[in-house]
């Protein structure tokens, strides 16, 4: 039984059909990780935007990136919030409200609806490594980028906690194939083959997991870690217990995040 990657589209189009996983994530890496400014707010940190800029997120998911952050959407002209999972748009709806400044539409980063040069920013978070043809979606951002804007995306790395997982839940004989299609270590080099200027930004946390029952239902979350939903709870719990140190696990996150000119 083959463990699949988040290269599988259909397991990737499931687990984010509805914001339920999710939230489930956003809560545990909330609660457990260790350097307490939050990932969404270091990475609002690093974003320079002035008064009356048009902004486009691709991938939004929930909407958290904009939660507790009203002057940064008060200071947007338009800010368009995009999804390919309609049910993801209802939740950021729900979450951020209806605002005569934001607009949420249905949005594929490979075929934008955009006319050309139309956003000062365009950002794009844990999103790009789960498209089939990246260069065109990057074509496509440079594309509705005006002169001189800003394209900010962050990703993964490739000493992360969901490499270190997969490699434990692994059952004889399979194979987990990881899905590096762009991380920190290769996406410089992707980004420059469409951009001229690549920044890139290391934001250094952990994981300190000390409730076994919240990494139980994280990884029942993760729809494209197969081999999980074929174990009981407790074998999740057995397997977990190995790598468990003095009441906790301790597991590494490997983010940063890139501004494109």
């Amino acid at each position: 039984m083959r463990m699949g990657s988040l290269n599988d589209t259909a397991a990737v189009k499931e687990q984010y059909a509805t914001s339920k996983g999710l939230d489930i994530r956003i809560t545990f890496h909330d609660k457990y990780s260790t350097n307490k400014q939050g990932y969404s707010n270091w990475l609002v940190s690093n974003y320079d935007v002035c008064k009356g800029m048009n902004i486009l997120e691709l991938g939004c998911g929930t909407g958290a990136l904009w939660i507790g952050h009203d002057d940064l959407v008060e200071r947007c002209g338009k800010l368009i919030l995009t999804d390919l999972s309609e049910g993801m748009l209802e939740t950021a709806k729900g979450n951020l409200g209806e605002k005569e400044n934001v607009e949420y539409r249905v949005e594929d980063i490979q075929n934008l609806s955009f006319d050309d040069d139309t956003f000062d920013v365009v950002i794009a978070n844990a999103m790009l490594y789960h498209v089939p043809d990246l260069n065109k979606g990057l074509c496509e951002v440079r594309r509705v980028l005006k002169k001189g804007g800003v394209f900010y995306c962050a990703t993964l790395g490739e000493n992360n906690f969901t490499d270190r997982l997969a490699e434990w839940f692994r059952l004889g004989g399979e194979e987990f194939h990881p899905n590096h299609n762009f991380t920190m270590q290769n996406g410089a080099e992707k980004l420059l083959g469409v951009f001229e200027d690549v920044t890139s930004y290391c934001y250094e946390d952990s994981l300190h997991i000390t409730e076994m029952e919240d990494m139980v239902a994280y990884l029942r979350s993760l729809v494209s870690f197969k081999s999980v939903f074929d174990l009981t709870e407790q074998k999740i719990r057995d397997i977990l217990s190995e790598h468990t140190v003095d009441g906790a696990i301790d597991l590494p996150k490997d983010y940063g995040m890139f501004a494109c000119r």
